[in-house]
């Protein structure tokens, strides 16, 4: 989720000049009937939950209520809870093992179903639960050693690739593909949560001077294709497609959901692209085309992660929300935002960001555009602590009331 946030590149590159005073505007028009207000709660490296590992199951299921609470507190109607950070589970797997997030050692059984609780407990607030789930990152090291000896990735080296310093599974093996369909979608067999949610990361994001090897993977499997970018963009449209066909045989009516980084293509690359300057873009760098699975209907939503101020240079909020605008326009995908919430008040970003209204400004913009049909906010620590008053202000001017989410 956070793979791409300086990827505009362009940091210094940056100019607000509206007055901090016009983000109520939006509420004097009145709220919508519907809308999704969702938050993300990520437990990779413990970022928001459980707040270390090794807590009690007692400890753990306050935190996550807390969470919850929170959430309704400020009026919102959606949690998207990660629950497979790493090629492992918040939940009793049969393919996978527990994670480490937990308890610190990975496999070792939580004594308690996060997963579980946090469908039932969710639904009892009157939230939607998505389950996140990261399809390919097995590792945030590159020493299979270090994995639990039951570990797939262990079992089955050869699905395995080091990279920049981390373990990934390998898109492009057809195995690998069906394994990790089969350990994401165990937890919708399981539980009704309603939507299964995937955020950015596909082929990772490229680290310079290396080469992420799959040589051995197109030499068997990408014949018919021109090159190798074009194998690795159908491995994972292959995946987006077999998962959809999937989830609507397993639970029918349950969402497909997918927050990608928040620039396709730059314009100078493509005309069909956005107008900005990005440092990575996702049909390019992470084999992800984007745009045709929002233009083709595959996925339900899109939540495009648009984590920069309005007026930011290399990546405009005011210029990349019209354009998913134009491109979820007739298609039948739900358009929601990812919102930077991190952002604000930290001292290391641009000046937008240490005015509490940039994020309701943003709001307030999007009203004019129809095809945004809610926000998910990053993340849900940010939502409890809110240093600067960001997130009160998002509540005080455009959720006066709670609303349910899109049906």
């Amino acid at each position: 989720m956070l793979g791409g946030l300086v990827a505009a590149g362009g940091a210094a590159a940056w100019g607000v000049t509206r007055k901090d005073d016009d983000s109520g505007d939006e509420a004097r028009r009145g709220a919508p009937a519907t809308e999704l207000r969702g938050m993300w709660v990520a437990s990779v490296a413990n970022r928001d939950w459980p707040s270390r590992p090794g807590l009690t199951a007692k400890q753990q299921r306050a935190e996550l209520i807390a969470h919850l609470d929170t959430a309704v507190k400020r009026r919102l109607n959606a949690v998207i809870f990660q629950v497979r950070p790493a090629a492992d589970a918040l939940w009793p797997s049969p393919y996978e093992p527990w994670s480490q997030y937990l308890t610190g050692t990975q496999g070792k059984d939580p004594g308690w179903d996060p997963l579980g609780t946090a469908v039932k407990e969710a639904h009892a607030r009157g939230l939607e639960l998505h389950g996140w789930f990261n399809p390919y990152r097995v590792a945030a090291h590159d020493d299979p050693k270090k994995l639990v000896a039951s570990h797939p990735a262990r079992k089955h080296p050869d699905w395995v690739v080091a990279y920049g310093g981390k373990l990934y599974y390998n898109p492009g093996i057809p195995a690998v593909r069906a394994f990790v369909q089969k350990a994401m979608l165990d937890a919708l067999r399981r539980y009704p949560i309603d939507a299964v949610h995937w955020d950015d990361y596909f082929y990772p994001y490229p680290v310079a001077g290396q080469t992420f090897d799959d040589k051995a993977a197109y030499d068997e499997h990408g014949g018919g294709f021109p090159n190798r970018a074009a194998w690795r963009r159908d491995n994972i449209d292959k995946l987006v497609r077999e998962t959809a066909a999937k989830i609507k045989q397993i639970r029918p009516g349950t969402q497909f959901g997918i927050s990608p980084f928040g620039v396709w293509r730059n314009a100078s690359t493509d005309p069909l692209g956005s107008d900005t300057k990005a440092g990575v873009q996702t049909y390019d760098d992470l084999y992800a085309d984007t745009r045709k699975w929002v233009r083709k209907h595959w996925i339900d939503y899109v939540c495009p992660q648009l984590y920069w101020n309005i007026g930011f240079t290399a990546a405009d909020y005011a210029k990349l929300l019209p354009w998913w605008a134009k491109v979820a326009k007739g298609s039948g995908t739900r358009l929601y935002v990812g919102e930077a919430l991190y952002k604000a008040g930290d001292p290391a970003q641009p000046a937008a960001w240490q005015k509490p209204g940039e994020l309701s400004r943003h709001l307030t913009f999007a009203r004019d555009y129809p095809q945004v049909r809610g926000h998910v906010f990053f993340s849900a620590k940010e939502v409890r602590e809110d240093r600067i008053g960001a997130m009160a202000r998002v509540v005080a001017d455009h959720y006066k009331r709670r609303v349910n989410p899109p049906s």
